[in-house]
Parts: C-alpha cells; sequence; structure tokens
C-alpha cells in the first residue's frame, strides 16, 4: 500500500513538472503594448517575457529595469493588490475620471479583458498584453 502511494506521488511530480528539466525552465515570449492614443500619444510596443507560469507585473518590473522607454507606477490595496496609477508618465486620475485598463489580444486576434490584473495575470506565449489608458 506504501509503495502504491508513493508510485502515485511520483507520477504527479512527473506529471505536474516539479522536479523534472520541464517548460518550467523556459520563458514566456510575449509583447506589452501601451496605448495612450486617448491623449495623442503613440502606440507603444515592447517584446519582454515572463518566467514560466509567472505574473505580469514581474515582467513589466523586468522591463522596466532594462528599458528607458517603459516606466510604471503602482499602489498596492490591501484587498485587491496592485493598482496600475501612471505608464510612462500618464497618470489615472479619478478626479479626471481616467484609469488604466488590462487587455490581452490572443494570437488569434481575440481581445479579452482578464477578470485578474497585473498581479495575478499570467500572459501566455505570443499574446500581446494591452495597457491602455481609458477615459471614461
Amino acid at each position: 500500500m506504501v509503495m502504491r502511494a508513493l508510485l502515485c506521488a511520483a507520477l504527479l511530480l512527473l506529471v505536474s513538472g516539479t522536479g523534472s528539466s520541464g517548460p518550467e525552465e523556459k520563458n514566456t515570449p510575449f509583447q506589452l503594448v501601451v496605448d495612450c492614443s486617448v491623449m495623442g500619444i503613440p502606440t507603444l510596443t515592447l517584446s519582454t517575457y515572463t518566467a514560466y507560469r509567472g505574473i505580469l507585473i514581474g515582467a513589466m518590473n523586468r522591463l522596466m529595469a532594462t528599458n528607458a522607454d517603459f516606466q510604471f507606477t503602482y499602489t498596492e490595496d490591501p484587498n485587491y493588490g496592485p493598482y496600475l496609477q501612471s505608464v510612462n508618465g500618464v497618470l489615472a486620475s479619478k478626479k479626471d475620471g481616467t484609469y488604466w485598463i488590462l487587455q490581452v489580444k490572443t494570437p488569434d486576434g481575440k481581445i479579452i479583458t482578464p477578470d485578474v490584473g497585473i498581479g495575478c495575470y499570467i500572459p501566455n506565449a505570443n499574446e500581446q498584453v494591452i495597457l491602455k489608458f481609458f477615459k471614461g
């Protein structure tokens, strides 16, 4: 019985990839698009990546550290996590009714709005993650 349990555990480890040299060692490439067209600012498209199953904010921090064309700020909400405040100096403002939204253009061209933010979104390979400045 113990041997059977150990074999099941080993199989689960192999299937999940834990302890093996598999996809967890690969990066996930995607494009980050900054869309401020509502402000008359040209759209900026940057190539970046996350670690396998890494979150968007990690890639954004890496990009900010290595590319002078990309800067962002956020606040940490105790209930909802990171809240994007500004990208490349364009600041969201409740007073002005402006904010940043997260959208994703999948490789097949479909644009979706994830139900999570920059602190939880896990980019997929070859998609475009869009940070869009919106005036509502």
